[in-house]
């Protein structure tokens, strides 16, 4: 069981408090009283107080309608047996002003809570002839196109319709805590169950926005972006207002302003001038290409040259500088492909066994270590790691490591780009442990050991966690470890993102390689950062994989015998295996198993294995090194392949010891390669092909049988797959 699955297993046996909403609530407003009393109104601040007046009953209904999806409610279906009659205690919320009445302004809010057929029993009435077999999302569109929202409202039957009082009060407050718009406490709730890690509430925090203007600044934003993203109708309506927009100052109003005019543009580009002036009113970098492209589109030829040259010459970042030189050589260039297109055509190719088609960056670090190269599967985990345990102290402990609110997994000087100003001193301190590889490497150990497993919102640890790093520190420049650790410094939330996969160490030094398949595009961030890493003088490449059929590739063909069908509680008895290469088997495993379990009499009468056979045999324990090694390297294959490979991984997670191989299923090959067969039973189809299966159910003749038809299916693959003919270029190997 991993760390995940051991979690949800507490989760679900772990049980909440009867009122464990009512505790969240109050530890929500708590914590904005206590953080975020500078930027609440009259209106806010009193909440707090007007709350504790009301009885706990009447508390405790009110979070659960702050709880519930959307802020209208049916009287007559509020039912929470753990507070009795509902009735006496909406009446208290009601004169307390927690309840309200709907109102014009909540008429779609109406529609969407009401069934299709209380909306045709109110319009139908003033629409005679008016069909009435309409879905309701055809009926919502009726109604809206032809009746003004106040007529409508009058229609619509509201009686016993209640609506959440103070709603905007405490979707403010929410907001505040959670820094996103969000409905209700499911956050708390996933805490308490042990499925979302959170810090203790006591530990110090900072305000999210220094003051009230830019605190509402940035709700504006959020709360429109949360409807357009609940319903993209209202794509032309948030449009309209676009006039009214803030112009924000701080970091979280201005990134969500581009969140939203990108969202909004691409919803409205059925209109390329209404999305056009969308666009311009954000300033991320997929905002300008958006920009650029409708100019084009609409002939606006001039304009979108000035606006590419104004990208290039005063870029806000590295992303839009690389669009915009890029779409500037293509449209005013005569250059006729993209920088990506042309990455991908001029990168190496290198050939690799289509049974790795799975994990295909795991199959090239193994083909660059069979050429005696290093090779690490890094992607964005290297640089992340590197940079969270060099400044570990300015980004988790003391002052420095404030975040915002207990659910939030980064310190605010990287949410909100303060980091490289805020630890200028410190950050120029540090980088000079880069000229020192002896020195650096004892830091990165020094932190590893004392803070190892310590949740973090910046990398994962893992066992090997130094190996990779260490062979980069070993083998970098310093100058170019530092140029790429800036733009984490500068802009982390940025440049987290889109590092190659692998990372290779060769006879002259360190190459970081994207791997990529027939049919994989090379995305934008992947582009920048191999430029970026280029910029700081690393080799950077993509290399294509070609699927082939590669005749010395090992296959390993497995047949487990087994106490019973599930992997998890059940144990092996047997283990058969051969070793196929280039068509020929060259070597067997077979070892009985002391399973350390009973054996039921029906899988003895099945396998003719029983307890007297195993009582003396070895424990898995005992030969999990030499089966380990007889698997090294090879496809892991069997008939009805995750039944085998479940029972082996669960053998060795036992001991604490990872599995992971590719996979090849005899049964599902032999499907789709020689269809027409009644049964693909490995019994049934030794005897449809002539296969030895003299003791079926023994674990190495079943293993034996099932490598016969391992050799039909790759003569099928060999007819579909490019074989493997001459080495692949001199440059991919280097």
């Amino acid at each position: 069981m991993n760390q995940d699955e051991y979690r949800q297993d507490e989760a679900r046996r772990r049980e909440l408090p009867t009122f464990y909403y009512h505790a969240h609530f109050l530890e929500m407003l708590s914590f904005v009283n206590a953080h975020y009393a500078h930027v609440l109104n009259a209106s806010q601040r009193a909440f707090g107080r007007d709350f504790a007046n009301l009885s706990f009953p009447a508390q405790c209904l009110y979070v659960r309608l702050v709880n519930r999806k959307g802020s209208l409610f049916a009287r007559s279906r509020l039912r929470y047996p753990e507070l009795g009659q509902t009735a006496p205690l909406l009446d208290e919320l009601d004169a307390a002003d927690f309840l309200a009445r709907p109102g014009v302004e909540q008429v779609d809010e109406m529609l969407g809570f009401m069934t299709r057929t209380k909306i045709v029993n109110a319009v139908r009435p003033h629409f005679v002839g008016m069909k009435t077999t309409m879905k309701k999302a055809e009926m919502l569109h009726f109604v809206r196109e032809h009746v003004p929202s106040e007529q409508l409202f009058d229609w619509l039957p509201s009686e016993g319709v209640l609506l959440q009082g103070r709603a905007d009060d405490v979707r403010f407050m929410l907001f505040l805590f959670f820094g996103r718009i969000q409905d209700g406490l499911s956050q708390f709730t996933m805490r308490d169950l042990g499925l979302v890690r959170a810090r203790d509430a006591r530990e110090q925090y900072e305000a999210r926005f220094p003051d009230r203007d830019d605190a509402v600044e940035a709700f504006y934003f959020a709360r429109r972006l949360a409807d357009l993203e609940r319903d993209t109708q209202q794509a032309a309506q948030l449009a309209a207002d676009i006039d009214a927009w803030p112009h924000p100052e701080s970091t979280v109003a201005a990134g969500l302003r581009d969140k939203l005019a990108y969202r909004l543009g691409r919803a409205l580009e059925g209109d390329p001038y209404a999305a056009l002036r969308v666009y311009q009113q954000g300033e991320s970098a997929r905002c300008s290409e958006r920009v650029i492209r409708l100019l084009l589109s609409t002939g606006q030829t001039e304009e979108a040259r000035r606006f590419l040259k104004r990208c290039i010459d005063e870029p806000a970042s590295d992303d839009e500088a690389l669009l915009a030189s890029d779409l500037y050589a293509r449209k005013f260039g005569k250059k006729r492909t993209s920088t990506l297109t042309d990455r991908l055509r001029s990168a190496d190719t290198i050939d690799l066994d289509e049974a790795h088609s799975g994990s295909p960056e795991r199959a090239a670090a193994a083909w660059f270590e069979a050429r005696g190269q290093r090779a690490f599967r890094v992607e964005n985990s290297l640089w992340r790691t590197l940079f969270g345990l060099l400044f570990w102290d300015l980004l988790f402990d003391g002052d420095a490591a404030r975040r915002h609110s207990p659910f939030e997994r980064l310190p605010s000087s990287l949410t909100e780009k303060r980091f490289a100003t805020e630890h200028a001193d410190a950050i120029a301190e540090r980088f000079r442990l880069l000229e020192d590889r002896k020195a650096l490497k004892r830091h990165l150990l020094r932190i590893s050991v004392a803070r190892y497993g310590t949740n973090n919102g910046i990398f994962r640890w893992r066992q090997r966690i130094l190996d990779a790093m260490h062979a980069l520190v070993d083998e970098a420049p310093a100058e170019s470890l530092r140029e790429v650790l800036t733009l984490f410094c500068e802009d982390y939330q940025s440049a987290r993102y889109g590092y190659p996969d692998l990372m290779v160490i060769d006879e002259d030094g360190v190459r970081f390689v994207e791997i990529k398949t027939d049919g994989d595009h090379l995305r934008r961030n992947q582009l920048l950062r191999l430029e970026q890493l280029r910029r700081a003088g690393f080799r950077s490449d993509v290399v294509l994989v070609r699927w082939v059929l590669d005749p010395r590739q090992p296959y390993v063909v497995v047949d487990v015998e087994t106490t019973g069908g599930r992997g998890d509680q059940h144990r092996v008895t047997e283990i058969g295996a051969v070793k196929v290469i280039n068509g020929e088997i060259v070597e067997r495993f077979q070892t009985l198993l002391n399973p350390q379990r009973s054996i039921p009499p029906n899988i003895t009468r099945l396998t003719g294995i029983t307890p007297a056979m195993v009582a003396d045999a070895p424990v898995f324990s005992d030969v999990a090194e030499d089966f380990a090694q007889f698997l090294d390297g090879a496809i892991f294959v069997a008939h009805n392949v995750e039944f085998d490979y479940r029972f082996i991984g669960h053998e060795f997670r036992r001991l604490g010891r990872p599995f992971r191989m590719p996979k090849l299923c005899t049964c599902a090959s032999m499907r789709k390669l020689y269809p027409g067969h009644k049964s693909y039973s490995l019994a049934n189809l030794c005897k449809a092909y002539d296969i030895p299966l003299k003791s079926h159910h023994r674990a190495l003749c079943d293993a034996e049988a099932a490598a016969e038809l391992l050799l039909l299916i790759n003569e099928k693959r060999m007819e579909a797959l490019t074989p493997v003919d001459e080495p692949v270029s001199a440059q991919a190997g280097r």
